[in-house]
Parts: structure tokens; C-alpha cells; sequence
């Protein structure tokens, strides 16, 4: 586990990029960034169909839970997964995700500004995942 550095950027990832879920893309944080911990994020979180999205929530009770990252060349990493997440410079807006900076709070009790793909679309007739844990989710489907 890595530890906090200041002026580092982090990047939270709730679905397909957790290290379980055997997703390719997953390979690009292993190489380019350090596994800090486990955090969660004040979101709901939907099943939108082969992967999940989340958006905001005023509501304590509603908590995402993923792993944060630090990214040792962010240049590199957030442009491959901006690419991944149909929010690339060449996507067409209004693109289905959107990267933004937001507060998440760590299992050690600290909290962080980290890198977030916020789902950019209407949530209306979506699923929502009640655990906020898209892992969990997968795995009581199958």
C-alpha cells in the first residue's frame, strides 16, 4: 500500500477498473500507478447494463466503494482512461462520463481529492446498486 504524497494526483475507481474485474484496463493502474487503499465516495451507484456509474449524492447513507490509486504519470494514465471512459478529447459531447476531482474518505480515516468518472447521463429507469459496491454486485449475479 502506498502511502499519501501531497501534490500527487489519485484517481477512484469503483467498477470495472477494480483490480477483481479481470478487466484489461486494469493493467494500465497496476503499471503507471500505487494501490493506496480502499475508499468510498458520497454517490449512488447504477448498474447501467456490462459496467457501472455513479453520480453525486448529498446523502451520507449513499457511499460507492472502490480503491484509490496514485498515479505516477498521470499525463499518461488519465488520457488511456479518459479514452476507456468515452470521455476522451475526441469523443463527442455530451460524453457518458465525465472526469472530475471529488473528496473521498479513505479506510484510514483520511480523506483525499482524487480523480472520479462521474456518469454523465440520465439516471431515469437505471438500477441503482444498493451495496454501492460493484464487485459485491458481480459477484451475487453469478
Amino acid at each position: 500500500m502506498a502511502s499519501l504524497i501531497r501534490n500527487r494526483d489519485y484517481i477512484f475507481v469503483y467498477g470495472t477498473l477494480r483490480k477483481d474485474s479481470k478487466n484489461q484496463m486494469y493493467h494500465i493502474l497496476a503499471r503507471y500507478a500505487d494501490f493506496v487503499g480502499v475508499g468510498t465516495f458520497m454517490g449512488k451507484l447504477y448498474n447501467i447494463g456490462e459496467y457501472p456509474g455513479t453520480v453525486p449524492s448529498d446523502n451520507p447513507d449513499d457511499v460507492v466503494r472502490g480503491e484509490v490509486y496514485a498515479l505516477r504519470d498521470p499525463n499518461r494514465v488519465l488520457k488511456v482512461l479518459d479514452d476507456y471512459e468515452g470521455c476522451g478529447q475526441d469523443d463527442p459531447s455530451p460524453t457518458e462520463f465525465r472526469r472530475q476531482k471529488v473528496n473521498i474518505s479513505l479506510e484510514s480515516g483520511r480523506n483525499i481529492n482524487a480523480w472520479i468518472y462521474i456518469y454523465n447521463r440520465s439516471t431515469d429507469g437505471l438500477k441503482v446498486i444498493p451495496s454501492g459496491d460493484y464487485t459485491q454486485f458481480i459477484e451475487l449475479k453469478q
